[in-house]
């Protein structure tokens, strides 16, 4: 029952073109996790994202940083390599309903004015993956495939 819910979770009927989704859409999450968790590429770390956080009303800061960038890090780091893709889409799209609706949904649709286009997109391609999962290319294709193997033998 366990190994049928686990092939589930990994199997996918797409051919390659959620690669082409993923793999980009991976590193700007990993790299928006990196600055908010490390500090890398102009960010703040974890002690100035939780300060900003806190700021906006998102508390407590710290753990709200914590969790954001590590699910962005992380998750990003899970779509590049293709690795538990559905439940990395699904954690993502969660982190950008709340980066649309509690930090950009007020300044209106352009990211030039601090707006939500941008988390709207990456929210679009996270429910895609989320739904499509990883593709052909991609581990969740291998251990599925082999865990499909073990279960047939």
């Amino acid at each position: 029952m366990t190994h049928r819910w686990i092939i589930r979770t990994l199997a996918t009927g797409a051919g390659f073109a959620p690669l082409v989704l993923r793999v980009p859409i991976g590193i700007i999450f990993a790299a928006h996790g990196a600055q908010k968790l490390f500090g890398w590429f102009g960010g703040h770390g974890l002690a100035g994202t939780g300060q900003w956080m806190e700021s906006i009303g998102l508390a407590p800061g710290y753990l709200m940083a914590l969790l954001a960038g590590g699910g962005e890090f992380f998750g990003g780091l899970a779509l590049v390599t293709g690795l538990l893709v559905r439940p990395a889409g699904a954690a993502l799209a969660f982190a950008m309903l709340v980066a649309v609706f509690g930090v950009h949904i007020g300044n209106g649709l352009f990211v030039s004015a601090g707006g939500y286009e941008f988390a709207l997109s990456l929210l679009a391609a996270s429910v895609s993956l989320a739904i499509s999962g990883a593709g052909r290319a991609s581990l969740d294709a291998v251990l599925a495939g082999a865990l499909d193997a073990r279960r047939v033998a």
